[in-house]
């Protein structure tokens, strides 16, 4: 049995434990508490692999846990900044959409490509390799945006004013508005990539290597789950482009009406 028990694999657990951590605190206004977690996070997140790798001391665990701090850290924050209207439905919509998308068709591929007998245990036997993922060029900056959304919106509210207290920016007598402005294109920027990163996942065929030797099977099987991540995801876009126009319009019109009259 390997050890667990060491360095890397803590950092990287209390990394999943921070995700909750940094909502509950963004939630109850304590922003700075919020984006000092989010950034310890990010940090840990890099030297948790570097230290492993220095020292030899990868874990299977460590394998699991990490990609799962990393989507929990993602997925939470998201919720969150979206109920907290820091960042607009359909953005969120997007973000989660994607990763709910990618997850199904994950359990298809995983499912369909699984050598007989098909079980509840072999399942989860990740011994038994069935299929490799390959992301696509897209979705690693994309992923990259999204944290750097995340972060910068959490950040907003320390640099310009939160509910309770005077920002960095405003004490400086500096205007926000071009700050806030310039947050809006970013969210579309993020928007526009994570929906080319999740429909390039439904039209790429390279994307995913479905192990096995008949190809006509493989090719079948490909097809189906491109087709449900398509399905799946073109869907969340649909709803995306509703709550934009619908919703996070109306929002934003009403926010610019009232500090129209603030400042009137």
């Amino acid at each position: 049995h390997e050890n667990i028990y060491n360095l890397p694999n803590f950092l990287t657990v209390t990394r999943l434990f921070a995700a909750p951590a940094t909502a509950y605190l963004f939630l109850h206004d304590h922003y700075a508490w919020a984006l000092g977690l989010f950034a310890y996070a990010a940090i840990t997140d890099l030297v948790d692999g570097w230290i492993a790798r220095k020292w030899k001391l990868q874990t299977v665990a460590g394998s699991v846990i990490d990609p799962m701090a990393d989507k929990a850290l993602m997925i939470i924050l998201t919720v969150t900044l979206a109920v907290k209207g820091a960042i607009p439905l359909y953005l969120a919509t997007l973000i989660l959409g994607r990763d709910a998308s990618l997850a199904v068709a994950a359990i298809y591929y995983r499912y369909a490509s699984l050598p007989a007998p098909k079980t509840l245990l072999r399942y989860w036997d990740f011994s038994l390799p069935s299929a490799e993922v390959h992301p696509t060029t897209v979705s690693k900056y994309n992923t990259f945006l999204q944290l750097i959304l995340i972060g910068s919106t959490l950040a907003l509210p320390v640099i310009t004013a939160g509910d309770y207290e005077t920002g960095i920016l405003q004490s400086l007598d500096l205007n926000t508005d071009h700050l806030h402005s310039a947050m809006r294109y970013f969210q579309c920027l993020v928007a526009a990539t994570t929906a080319w990163s999740g429909l390039s996942y439904a039209y790429l065929k390279n994307v995913v290597t479905i192990l096995g030797s008949n190809e006509e099977l493989k090719a079948k099987q490909g097809s189906r789950g491109r087709a449900i991540i398509g399905t799946t995801f073109g869907s969340c876009v649909i709803a995306a482009a509703w709550l934009a126009w619908n919703v996070d319009q109306v929002v934003q019109d009403g926010a610019e009406s009232e500090h129209a009259k603030k400042e009137t």
